[in-house]
């Protein structure tokens, strides 16, 4: 038995509780891991609230991240001992997940920890971090470079926008914050951001071809928002697209793509390849210093969980959100 959130869907209804669980809802695996820390993204509180058709079998132990050590192996890529981190792959969706103080995987999903971050660190990161890294290596694969303009962040006090601000920054970048909070302007510009705009100049139907405002963009919002952003770039610009916190629509005119040769670089995290994961989080491990990790995250248990995804939900937590699994 072991400690962690399971997700039950039956007559009764659609519950998640805090429980012991036994050993036997974990799914097939090649490694067993115990698990130090996980996260609370927003998809884990979709799951975990019901909010969103999240998780497709049941029961499930949520959370997309983890790290842990490696408790049992049966591959040749990792021993017991080994430190080892989680993003992605359907787990907490498909594959019981992170928030739990164990986890049985598949090795192909793991990747060692790396040197630079301490597990913690890791889980400050999480999908988040990882994430924004993408998006940031998706406007320099299009040649968006910091002497071409502004970079516009959508969503900049969520995990991704954190982390995509600070990540900007360190590069040289000129970041503007897009926020629903106004008054987290401190923080956003802690992090780097030199201007601070009010997501409702945003959120709300616009013009099909806007001013050209910015050389590129990180949305995590998507529907009006991403719409706005691509009739907003300068010509040859790219948002890179990763998140549907205002919707999943596009109300999008082909006009930004045609007339001013806009791209627009969609973003996936979850199945992404193992190379381009390795990749990423050595990129992380280059450019985020130590001080970010503590103006960006939150500490929580696993009892704390539950009501902290309503308050994800709610849009009331600012960053990142890392749960201490495994001394719950």
């Amino acid at each position: 038995m072991f400690k962690g959130i399971l997700i039950e869907k039956d007559d009764e209804g659609y519950r998640a509780s805090v429980q012991q669980i036994d050993d036997s809802v974990l799914p097939e695996g090649d490694v067993t891991i115990a698990v130090d820390y996980s996260t609370l993204n927003y998809k884990d509180a979709l799951a975990i609230t019901g909010k969103g058709p999240v998780v497709r079998s049941f029961p499930m132990i949520p959370g997309i991240d983890l790290v842990g050590t490696v408790e049992q192996s049966d591959s040749d890529k990792f021993k017991p001992g080994d430190k080892v981190l989680l993003n992605g792959f359907g787990v907490g969706e498909l594959h019981c997940g992170g928030l739990a103080q164990k986890a049985r995987l598949k090795s192909e999903w793991l990747i060692p920890l790396p040197e630079k971050f301490s597990a913690k660190q890791a889980m400050s990161i999480g999908t988040a971090g990882y994430t924004a890294m993408l998006c940031v290596m998706a406007l320099e694969k299009n040649g968006v470079t910091p002497d071409k303009g502004k970079i516009l962040v959508t969503g900049a006090n969520g995990g991704v926008g954190s982390f995509a601000i600070a990540l900007l920054t360190k590069l040289g970048y000129s970041v503007v914050a897009s926020t629903g909070r106004v008054d987290e302007s401190d923080y956003l510009k802690k992090l780097g951001a030199s201007e601070i705009i009010d997501r409702a100049t945003l959120s709300e139907p616009g013009r099909p071809l806007g001013k050209e405002q910015w050389a590129g963009a990180v949305d995590t919002v998507g529907s009006h928002t991403l719409a706005n952003v691509c009739a907003g770039l300068q010509y040859n610009g790219t948002v890179a697209a990763c998140g549907l916190a205002q919707g999943f629509d596009l109300p999008v005119t082909v006009m930004p793509f045609i007339l001013r040769g806009v791209t627009l670089a969609g973003v996936d995290s979850v199945m992404r390849p193992l190379n381009e994961r390795i990749e990423a989080w050595g990129r992380l491990a280059e450019l985020l210093d130590e001080s970010v990790f503590d103006d960006i995250s939150k500490l929580i248990t696993l009892d704390d969980a539950i009501t902290t995804a309503d308050d994800l939900i709610s849009g009331r937590v600012r960053g990142r959100v890392v749960v201490n699994v495994g001394a719950a």
